[in-house]
């Protein structure tokens, strides 16, 4: 057997399919079958199952498989350690998020990172919360940054950014710079994110737990972004509930304000999610270090225009 069987075997085991392997490897599928009959003849049993809808690994082949991402975990090992003699990062970094994060955490990290490395290329895709986690799992990703956990054995997640929603208020509103009551805002005019967005979910679960349903409140508004809610705030058309993250610039400019609401304290969590197995190449992992230390700075400049968000302990 040799490493590159291994590898073959450790993609089609994780992939699910021998053709899924193939496109991931880079190769035609008979190749990987040939590869794996190979294997299979080396080590003298059948490591694949191949009579269901998914290939999964044969008892014997979970064995194989354990000790082959070890194997191949010191090879990649071997390697990172070889390349760290270079003095300059380079290689493309690959990031995907959902659309909170991306829209307004990831463009400034990425953007500093690439000036401190000049040699790298950098791509951030932003899709649904769903979508990057799915990517991930297939390995079209090395890194993404969600705004919710799908618990997989395959997956590893760690917290990244925890992120305050607030009531946003134009500047001169009533509201502005103080507590205000829930019966308060059960009469002002609201401006709500469409059904599913995260920052809606997170505010109808923290009113619910106060004994207020959103049909309690007066809505007059629905949008699909939170740049669109934000624009109807500055408008004075309502007030609305937003990520501190999202209106960081406007509340630095003076644009909007905050407003506290008694009785309700609503925060998210990000988190950075990984493939559980194998180690991330060097400018993804790079790129995750850049993170930890940088983000304490965002929430800081943040936490000028009146933010509390914070990263989370590690």
């Amino acid at each position: 057997m040799d490493l590159r069987q291994l590898r073959t075997f450790v993609e089609v085991v994780d992939r699910g399919s021998f053709s899924a392997a193939a496109e991931a490897l880079g190769v035609t599928q008979p190749a990987v079958s040939q590869q794996i009959q190979s294997l299979e003849r080396a080590i003298g049993t059948p490591l694949v199952d191949r009579s269901g809808r998914r290939a999964t690994a044969t008892p014997r082949g979970e064995v194989v498989h354990r000790h082959a991402l070890r194997l191949l975990a010191v090879r990649e090992e071997l390697e990172r350690e070889l390349s760290e003699d270079r003095a300059e990062l380079t290689g493309h970094l690959l990031v995907g998020a959902s659309t909170g994060p991306g829209e307004h955490v990831l463009p400034s990290l990425l953007g500093s990172f690439r000036r401190a490395n000049p040699a790298v290329t950098v791509t951030l895709r932003v899709e649904a919360t769903s979508t990057i986690v799915e990517r991930v799992l297939e390995r079209e990703l090395e890194l993404g940054v969600v705004g919710s956990r799908r618990p997989h054995r395959s997956l590893r997640y760690e917290p990244f950014l925890r992120d305050r929603v607030v009531l946003a208020v134009p500047p001169g509103h009533h509201f502005a710079g103080r507590s205000a009551s829930l019966a308060e805002l059960i009469r002002e005019p609201l401006i709500v994110m469409q059904e599913g967005a995260g920052v809606r979910s997170v505010m109808e679960a923290e009113l619910r737990r106060a004994g207020v349903r959103l049909r309690d409140l007066d809505v007059v508004m629905e949008m699909g972004l939170q740049e669109s809610a934000k624009s109807a705030v500055e408008a004075g058309f309502g007030v609305s509930f937003l990520s501190v993250t999202a209106i960081a610039k406007e509340l630095a400019l003076g644009t909007l304000a905050t407003a506290d609401v008694a009785g309700l304290d609503a925060v998210r969590d990000f988190w950075s999610v990984r493939p559980a197995s194998g180690r991330p190449s060097r400018v993804t992992e790079r790129f995750v270090e850049w993170c930890r230390a940088e983000l304490p700075l965002a929430a800081d400049q943040a936490s000028a225009g009146g933010s509390r968000s914070s990263r989370l302990d590690q």
